[in-house]
């Protein structure tokens, strides 16, 4: 129960930061309802998560490496933002601490 709870922590967490870039600097005032809305559905998804047993550490190294992967690749589909090789290079970088926190 506790990997479901984190990757509704994501998919919340995604969905606020992605409105966040939409709303434009908040100019556009209607997506600030989805941003915030996500990040409370997002640290409360995330509480739930470490309720169930799953530590605080790999918890946040997942929920934070995930999140950032995914903003970026979908940010690139979406609104075109750059993805170069040393963000890939990144990535990847990222994932390997991930993989060395859950282990450790």
């Amino acid at each position: 129960m506790r990997y479901l709870w984190l990757v509704l922590a994501i998919a919340a967490e995604l969905g606020a930061t992605l409105s966040l870039r939409a709303s434009d600097g908040f100019r556009r005032r209607w997506w600030l309802f989805p941003v915030v809305t996500g990040y409370a559905i997002s640290f409360g998804c995330l509480a739930l998560a470490l309720v169930a047993g799953m530590p605080i550490g790999a918890a946040y190294a997942i929920w934070s490496a995930v999140g950032i992967i995914l903003v970026a690749l979908l940010a690139r589909a979406i609104w075109r933002d750059p993805l170069t090789v040393r963000m890939i290079i990144g990535f990847i970088i990222i994932s390997v601490g991930v993989v060395l926190v859950e282990l450790g």
